[in-house]
């Protein structure tokens, strides 16, 4: 245990150093002097009447100062169908930014209501049945974006990425199980797709023995990180290697263990997430390089599949974690995402306020990628998103004052 809790420490720290690498004031007009009267003719001066005396003004009576109004807050009456995608590592952000828009008046359906890969995502939203979510994985859902609907026009005429959540959070790529690649000497997925003896040794304990290939633990359909996978594996001409498409959570406990037991595994993984503790680089397990980053050449001929470039698909990380780095700089393969919100463009119009909020709010992936493993430990999000907010006082305090001001 104190092993993997230093290398989870450790894990963690290396993480945060990569993602640190991407006229006058008075304007009252004077009073015109007024006009001289005609001369009138003389007559002798009448003797004043005698005027009474004025009465002293009674004085007011005191009267009790007036409170000021209460400011309302610009969701009291508007309900919002916010959605979720279908993995939970972005849950703390989600029901942290549920509950300011509380704060702030809106009632806000529980996410996980509607809870959705990224295909139906961008349809409900650009159809008006999901308000907004903050699960966009930029630039790799611009293909959803890209999507033409029945009426002629495109996703992304009725839909807006917001925001910068979390900019080069979302930190991608390819872990392999140490001691396997150590004792293959294997850096890159391109080393094993031309190493038959690695080939063989990987395939006799994969998901699907004995095919000859080497399944990669991959990622679940529709989530778009397969497709982008399939068409890196066509791209590199990886013809002794493919990727096993399943349950996500099932798949990389499957592969962590393997790791644990330095058995052949290899995982597509990411953060913020708590499977870097799971498969800890540079403990248990050892980040790939990949020869050439994927273009937007689209090899496979899927629809938007342009936007699958991941150049220049590089981060800093040191041999230790990626023995195939130059210089400190591995090579994965994929580009650090931007983890962003996107919402219909209607509804921001009608909601300033949310509008403004979902482009202030931001979370670090170092925090969020802890609370993801409290997450796993047990602890419940809404309590981890409660105490976000508490401890963030101030700064959620200051973004409410903004949007509200933009209301």
């Amino acid at each position: 245990m104190k092993r993997q809790r230093k290398a989870l420490v450790a894990s963690f720290a290396a993480v945060s150093l990569i993602l640190a690498a991407c006229g006058g004031d008075d304007d009252t007009a004077d009073a015109p002097a007024p006009a001289e009267e005609p001369a009138a003719a003389e007559e002798p001066a009448a003797e004043p009447a005698e005027e009474p005396a004025e009465e002293p003004a009674a004085e007011p009576a005191d009267e009790p100062a007036e409170e000021p109004a209460e400011m309302a807050l610009p969701g009291e009456g508007v309900s919002i169908t916010m959605a979720k995608a279908d993995w939970s590592t972005e849950d703390p952000n989600a029901y942290t930014v549920k509950m300011i828009l509380e704060e702030m008046g809106y009632t806000v359906s529980d996410p996980k209501d509607t809870e959705l890969g990224p295909a139906n995502a961008f349809l409900a939203m650009a159809q008006g049945d999901a308000d907004f979510w903050i699960n966009s994985w930029m630039p790799g859902h611009q293909s959803w974006l890209d999507n033409e609907l029945p009426d002629g026009s495109l996703v992304g005429d009725h839909v807006s990425v917001v925001g910068e959540m979390m900019m080069a959070g979302g930190l991608q790529g390819y872990l392999i199980s140490k001691a396997f690649a150590e004792e293959y000497g294997i850096t890159s997925l391109d080393d094993l797709n031309n190493n038959p003896e690695a080939i063989a040794a990987y395939d006799a304990q994969d998901p699907v023995p004995g095919n000859g290939i080497a399944d990669i633990y991959g990622c679940s359909e529709s989530w778009t990180c397969d497709d982008i996978i399939e068409s890196q594996i066509a791209f590199s001409g990886w013809e002794n290697i493919q990727q096993t498409i399943a349950g996500y959570d099932a798949m990389f406990a499957e592969a962590a263990q393997k790791a644990d037991a330095g058995e052949p595994a290899i995982a597509y993984t990411w953060t913020p997430s708590a499977y870097i503790t799971m498969m800890r680089p540079g403990d248990n397990a050892l980040w790939l390089t990949v020869d050439e980053v994927i273009d937007d050449s689209n090899p496979t001929g899927r629809e938007g599949g342009e936007s699958y470039d991941q150049r220049p698909g590089t981060a800093g990380i040191g041999t230790d974690n990626c023995p195939g780095s130059v210089d400190g700089v591995c090579q994965m393969g994929w580009i650090a995402a931007d983890i962003r919100a996107a919402a219909n463009n209607d509804f921001l119009a009608a909601n300033p306020a949310v509008q403004k909020m979902l482009e202030l709010f931001a979370m670090d992936v170092v925090e969020v990628s802890l609370m993801n493993v409290e997450m796993a430990d047990g602890a419940d999000v809404l309590d981890l998103a409660a105490q976000w907010i508490e401890d963030n006082r101030d700064l959620v305090d200051s973004w409410i004052a903004e949007a509200m001001a933009a209301a």
